[in-house]
């Protein structure tokens, strides 16, 4: 299999995750891969996914703190939006 390599490798970014997805989503559509080779990108596009969506909900949380402020002497909360 011809990405049996990369798909070893767990993204360390965000954007190396996004930039794999799209790769992936690109030959996936464009039908060059065998079929083996289709399953093994979508399930390693699906850990991709699940990767980002964690990575996103890391960020929303860290926006929430930094948009906290104080508001008579009590830190507020913002949900970010």
């Amino acid at each position: 299999m011809e990405d049996a390599p990369k798909q070893n490798a767990a993204p360390k970014t965000f954007e190396e995750a996004s930039a794999r997805l799209d790769e992936l989503v690109r030959r996936m559509e464009a039908g060059q891969m065998p079929l083996d080779d289709m399953i093994a990108a979508f399930e390693e596009g699906r850990r991709l996914v699940a990767f980002c969506n964690a990575k996103l909900s890391e960020v929303q949380r860290r926006v929430e703190v930094i948009k906290a402020q104080e508001a008579d002497g009590t830190l507020v909360r913002e949900p970010f939006q």
